[in-house]
């Protein structure tokens, strides 16, 4: 008996992978498990691009899992997204529905793709004693002999770096604590466009969004009580419209800076999902420009061979 598909569509920002992804379902009678870390934030919705219409409502609803699970300011990480993947997953083809992964947060998509071994743990006061006398390029070294460095945020600051060794110590005394991944096989998909094109999408939907009221929608997160040293943490949108809405620059210079950092996120991306080729991964690729119906029956004539 053969292992179940997981089909992945993925990509750079603003290249239509969700409307991709939801046209597919309804084609193959799949729902949707989000691979976006800022998506599981409830009233975090303009900035990380929900697009909730895109699913409809009512009877003609696509379903979709791992969206408005948290409240802003809580910790998300990739060892709950993948325990938060195996349950959606586990729901999905139970009911003898498909499984279709969407999003573009790399990190998440490779973990389940490529199966990451991840491991919570308690945090441990003694254990964080004990690396007070080490630089942060020691304890860089002693993390990448633990594990590969498949995410650079755990490298960014001391508090991560000390947390991401926490959490591979705990691991090597609790075995059992790794996710383990259901077995299944992967179709994955990417969708590009042309270097310019992208921008100009980018640039088009930043317009979009500022004009459906993502100022506001900073505004009422901040209002909410989220500090604005936390909203910021999410990066990107929330990170350009919390100075502006704090006074510490112009709209001028907010809008400039985030549509730089956003065409710098897509090439991010973009290089992600090339280390995952360089990795084995079988990528996929979609062109943006042709017809929906016609990327459609690009990935199921890949998924029936």
């Amino acid at each position: 008996m053969t292992n179940p598909l997981l089909i992945t569509v993925t990509g750079p920002t603003a290249t239509g992978k969700t409307a991709l992804a939801v046209a597919l379902a309804r084609t193959i009678d799949g729902e949707i498990i989000s691979a976006d870390s800022r998506q599981v934030f409830r009233g975090m919705d303009i900035g990380t691009g929900k697009d909730l219409d895109e699913f409809g409502s009512g009877q003609g609803r696509t379903n979709y899992h791992l969206i408005d699970i948290c409240d802003p300011g809580e910790e998300y990480n990739a060892y709950r997204f993948q325990n938060d993947f195996i349950k959606a997953w586990r729901d999905i083809t139970a009911r003898g529905r498909q499984p279709i992964l969407c999003g573009g947060t790399g990190l998440y998509v490779d973990a389940v793709v490529r199966a990451y071994r991840l491991a919570d743990a308690p945090v441990d006061p003694e254990f964080r004693h004990s690396l007070e006398a080490f630089t942060d390029e020691k304890l860089t070294e002693r993390l990448a002999a633990l594990v590969p460095l498949h995410n650079h945020t755990d490298t960014e600051s001391r508090d991560r770096l000390v947390r991401a060794l926490e959490i591979q110590e705990f691991a090597l005394r609790h075995p059992e604590s790794y996710t383990h991944l259901p077995a299944m096989r992967h179709a994955v998909f990417a969708v590009t466009f042309p270097r310019q094109d992208i921008i100009s999408r980018i640039e088009t939907r930043l317009r979009q969004r500022l004009e459906q009221g993502m100022v506001d929608e900073v505004r009422r997160l901040l209002d909410s009580g989220i500090s604005p040293e936390r909203l910021m943490r999410y990066g990107l949108e929330y990170r350009h419209l919390t100075l502006y809405v704090t006074g510490r620059c112009t709209y001028q210079e907010m809008f400039d800076n985030l549509f730089t950092d956003i065409r710098r996120f897509a090439k991010r991306q973009m290089t992600w999902l090339r280390r995952m080729e360089r990795n084995g991964v079988k990528i996929n690729w979609l062109d943006g420009r042709l017809p929906r119906e016609e990327n459609i029956k690009t990935i199921l004539h890949t998924i029936e061979q």
